[in-house]
């Protein structure tokens, strides 16, 4: 279902419970329900975190200004995997979610109120889309890379770097193909070196009764089991690279109670040991509202929450990163809601409705003011040719443009 095509009435009664009658009664529009959400977001933050509203453009060479070399810079992009609706998390019932989010990192970031999502909403090609500046069409159940060239590929082309210097860090097997893209002029050889903690676990235990919660490879199609291809990190690399040995990984994941934990421990070791230029962690946990129990739901947007927090606080202490990173914390789409019984509420994503495609996001760190809220719309589209402007390559094929606010 298109965002044009959905039942406007639906969308009105949620965000009427969102932001009171009056959102009802103005909203008359798809477009004008995204904003009416977007400024509900804004006022929840304004009286729970203490931000305020963003006013002119912050104009060109933000970043540069900074003084730190382009070489040096460094960007993170956390996606916030599996989606969230406001009612778990921004609106005054759900921030006791999200106190992380609240507390910490949003005074310290520019928050975008307003992103929208006008593309597939499936976890691998909405991701891929997000990492490609398009809004890719391929088939979210299939072991296929994106068509269009990658942040990854664009980085590493324009700027020469290595392959050790752009890094994926994916949640589940499924996300094996999203470092490099089928472009002529780019893909093979130009990508992004895949992680996958699951993959990585599986070999070195051969399955096993104690790691099965975690690795349950997809929530949405419990049966969907990719063919692993492409360029995925291998097990006896773990030594080499990482300096950690495949009795330490098993060791550390005997530890870990989530498979986004596994995914921020891998992360840690990355940054420590190789401090790439270009990361990219998938957080899903989330994604387990597919299964219908609102308390995994709601626990795993609190581990989200501390884990994005954890990373902001590795970032911050790590010499090869500490002020000269940007961190960008954005969710791939949200969820359906309650008003609309194609959705099943939290447990779906697939009606298309304002919740499910209106989303957020956070950034923060190097070249960016602190405790601003932004409520112009923004596309999805928008977050690669960003991370051009800030790490120097032209994200040339994609569709969205730079923010004006972190160019």
């Amino acid at each position: 279902m298109t965002y044009d095509m959905l039942s406007e009435s639906k969308i009105a009664r949620n965000l009427g419970r969102l932001a009171g009658p009056a959102a009802s009664q103005q909203a008359s529009s798809p477009w004008e329900l995204a904003r009416q959400l977007a400024r509900s977001r804004r006022e929840f933050l304004r009286s729970a975190a203490g931000v305020t509203l963003g006013g002119a453009l912050l104009g060109s060479g933000i970043f540069a200004r900074t003084g730190i070399p382009q070489r040096k810079r460094k960007v993170v992009v956390i996606t916030f995997g599996g989606g969230a609706r406001d009612q778990e998390t921004f609106a005054p019932e759900g921030q006791v979610n999200i106190p992380h989010l609240m507390r910490e990192l949003i005074p310290q970031s520019t928050f975008f109120t307003q992103v929208v999502n006008r593309g597939i909403l499936g976890h691998y090609v909405a991701t891929a889309s997000l990492a490609t500046g398009v809004y890719e069409t391929i088939n979210n159940f299939a072991s296929l890379p994106p068509e269009h060239p990658t942040a990854f590929e664009y980085f590493r082309k324009d700027l020469k770097r290595p392959s050790t210097d752009a890094w994926v860090v994916a949640p589940s097997n499924g996300f094996n193909r999203i470092g490099e893209s089928n472009h002529r002029a780019y893909g093979p050889g130009l990508g992004a070196r895949v992680i996958l903690p699951k993959h990585l676990l599986t070999a070195a235990t051969s399955g096993g009764a104690d790691y099965e919660h975690l690795l349950r490879d997809n929530y949405e199609t419990p049966f969907y089991t990719p063919e692993l291809g492409g360029s995925e990190f291998e097990l006896q690399q773990l030594q080499m690279l990482l300096k950690l040995s495949v009795d330490d990984f098993k060791k550390h994941a005997r530890t870990l109670s989530s498979p986004d934990e596994l995914s921020v421990y891998i992360t840690r070791q990355l940054m420590q040991q190789l401090a790439p230029s270009l990361l990219w962690i998938t957080l899903h946990d989330i994604d387990i509202a597919h299964a219908g129990a609102y308390s995994l739901y709601i626990e795993g947007i609190r581990r989200t929450d501390r884990l994005c927090a954890e990373l902001w606080k590795t970032i911050q202490s790590e010499p090869e990163y500490r002020s000269n990173t940007t961190l960008f914390i954005l969710p791939d789409f949200g969820r359906d809601s309650d008003d609309d019984a194609g959705g099943n509420g939290f447990q779906h994503h697939r009606t298309g409705d304002a919740l499910s495609r209106t989303t957020w996001m956070m950034a923060m760190g190097a070249g960016v003011q602190e405790g601003i809220v932004i409520d112009r719309p923004l596309e999805s589209t928008d977050l690669v040719p960003s991370i051009g402007s800030i790490l120097g390559f032209s994200a040339a094929l994609a569709e969205g443009k730079p923010i004006a606010e972190l160019a």
